[in-house]
């Protein structure tokens, strides 16, 4: 996991370096520098333009030119600063189009972490472009673009990732995120940023004396005509190493014959009318409990009851979530924390229910927040989805992942996840790395999946292939 820092923490780490600023000014220019001759595939006869703003973002890339022309690089570093507007004010805009048209890279030291305005960049064209820490104008903490910053196609940052470089939609202007260490310590840090590296080290391997009922998984969901969610769910579980999976529809017999395309593998348990009350005789049997993928909304009280009796590993999911929603007291009060898995608009009926309303943030534009004041809030994890999805477990620790992209834009892809973390659950791990793992995990598979056309079905295979190169590479 890569740390993650807000621009207030990163101005008190390198305040608090022993290292004078210009030293950490040299070090960040030879950073730029070193990509930079990678982007241009060496160093004689390549042209570099540098825009180069007034502050430590501007020293950077002026440190970056000189070595780049050490090395052979013909570089022009251009004064740049905004007018009233945002506009970069230059001496002559012709001729800075014309040094852009005629360049192989272009570096955008402008702005850093602590700019705050709108920013309107020079265009481009096809020109590659390196962006120093961040590209100029985006915040750095929520990623918020005001103005028309410079799409890059590498960004280097210092020390750590910044939040707003994570998320939308700064996240488009970005391109490949590199972090670089410039020997400053980035402090106490509760943010993370996850690698496939960590799915890879930190998924569970089942031992040569488990057997089934180890990581035993239940899956509750769906009704009359609508069993696609809970077996979706089932599927993804026992494709991410759950060695039992029992499946349970409630008040519909007919369909636990598992409808089209549900997994054969599971173990399909009716359920008597006031089922939260068998769901009880299960206690020490199944490690993990998933509650809700295409439940009917009728089905809140026997959720609610479920939620308060049911003391081991629960994830909820779709109506599940609503239905605590009118009682969050039921999170707050467990020993275990439940996972909660909503997408934006159940997160934001969420929000409205819980006890002492939040300042209410758009969680669109400062999902990390959000996600962590609803963690502290309720007492459970909470997987806030979306373009970056965050993980924000209620000790403190947060997670984002960027793996996933439009491809999980299609029904059914957060009933697999919700599949995905109640195996790993089941599998041993708490509740905040196993929705964390979960999510990653569930954005590489699908990045191993069609471009278009990607289906909710297909995923489960694919997460398979994902964890049997994790086995093979450990």
């Amino acid at each position: 996991m890569r740390p993650i820092v807000t621009p207030s923490q990163m101005r008190q780490a390198d305040e608090a370096a022993p290292e004078t600023s210009e030293e950490l000014v040299g070090r960040a220019g030879w950073a730029v520098a070193r990509t930079a001759r990678s982007m241009l595939g060496g160093s004689y006869g390549r042209r570099v333009v540098v825009l180069a703003g007034r502050g430590t973002n501007g020293a950077d890339g002026r440190v970056a030119a000189a070595v780049l022309v050490r090395w052979g690089v013909r570089v022009e570093v251009v004064d740049c600063e905004p007018d009233v507007g945002g506009t970069l004010s230059v001496e002559s805009a012709e001729r800075l189009a014309a040094l852009i048209a005629d360049a192989d890279l272009v570096i955008d030291a402008v702005f850093g972490t602590g700019f705050r305005g709108t920013f309107y960049g020079p265009e481009v064209g096809d020109t590659p472009v390196l962006a120093v820490d961040l590209p100029s104008g985006v915040d750095a903490l929520t990623g918020r673009v005001p103005g028309r910053p410079v799409p890059a196609t590498r960004t280097v940052t210092f020390v750590a990732a910044k939040p707003g470089l994570l998320l939308w939609p700064a996240a488009r202007y970005v391109g490949v995120l590199e972090t670089v260490d410039i020997g400053v310590d980035p402090g106490t840090v509760d943010r993370w940023w996850l690698d496939d590296d960590d799915v890879t080290s930190g998924w569970p391997r089942r031992s040569a004396q488990a057997h089934k009922w180890q990581s035993a998984v239940w899956v509750i969901g769906g009704g009359p005509g609508m069993t696609g969610a809970p077996n979706l769910a089932a599927l993804a579980a026992g494709r991410a190493g759950a060695g039992y999976v029992m499946l349970s529809i409630p008040g519909d017999d007919d369909s636990m014959t598992g409808g089209a395309g549900g997994p054969i593998e599971s173990v399909r348990r009716v359920l008597e009318p006031d089922w939260s009350v068998s769901v009880g005789a299960e206690v020490g049997r199944v490690r993990a409990l998933v509650l809700g993928p295409g439940l009917p909304v009728r089905w809140a009280d026997e959720v609610r009851s479920v939620v308060r009796s049911w003391p081991g590993p629960l994830v909820l999911d779709a109506s599940a979530i609503d239905a605590v929603g009118a009682e969050p007291e039921l999170l707050r009060s467990r020993s275990i924390p439940a996972v909660l898995t909503p997408h934006a608009g159940e997160f934001e009926r969420l929000a409205q229910r819980v006890d002492e309303p939040m300042n209410h943030r758009d969680p669109a534009l400062d999902p990390i927040v959000s996600a962590e004041d609803m963690a502290e809030r309720t007492g459970a994890v909470v997987v806030l989805k979306g373009p970056t999805t965050v993980v924000a477990d209620p000790n403190g620790s947060t997670w984002v992942s960027t793996t996933g992209d439009a491809r999980l834009a299609t029904a059914g892809t957060g009933d697999v996840l919700a599949g995905l973390i109640g195996a790993a659950l089941a599998q041993g791990l708490a509740p905040g790395p196993a929705a964390a793992l979960a999510v990653h995990l569930h954005g590489q598979a699908a990045r191993r999946g069609h471009r278009v056309g990607l289906m909710a079905g297909d995923l489960p295979e694919l997460v398979a292939q994902v964890l049997a190169g994790c086995c093979e590479s450990s």
